[in-house]
């Protein structure tokens, strides 16, 4: 995963599920702040973010296997 600087402002749309997708595993959960390299609060972001996508069904809440 890419680290991010403290000082770059990151935006996470929702409505972006291919940016999202980084961020989940194989098993579609969210990813751990130790593995994305996101701040606290880039992480909670990022959370709420996939959480939207799933409720509109961007995104999956489990992977297909």
């Amino acid at each position: 995963m890419r680290k991010y600087k403290a000082d770059k402002k990151t935006y996470f749309d929702y409505r972006n599920p291919k940016q999202l997708t980084r961020y989940t595993d194989a098993f579609g959960r969210i990813e751990a702040i130790s593995k994305t390299g996101l701040s606290a609060k880039q992480q909670r972001q990022l959370a709420v973010a996939i959480k939207r996508a799933r409720h509109l069904g961007l995104l999956a809440f489990v992977a297909e296997g």
